[in-house]
């Protein structure tokens, strides 16, 4: 998403809400002058792509079990 450096004054908190799901670029005068991002990003990336990995009849032992027999 891309705001102007007003818009971002005017409306701080709604931006560092929004910053904790997608990358804010700042301008002025037409100029990307700043990005707010999260720093937890690649975090929330890494945990996101593990959703389903598992299936829910599975119970954790027996996940743990089926990946120490794969090695």
């Amino acid at each position: 998403m891309s705001i102007t450096a007003t818009e971002f004054k005017t409306n701080l908190g709604k931006y560092l809400m929004l910053a904790a799901t997608e990358d804010i670029f700042i301008s002025k005068n037409g100029k990307i002058i700043a990005k707010l991002t999260n720093p937890n990003q690649d975090r929330v990336d890494i945990a996101k792509s593990l959703f389903g990995s598992v299936p829910s009849g599975c119970t954790l032992e027996e996940a743990q079990k089926e990946r120490l027999d794969q090695i």
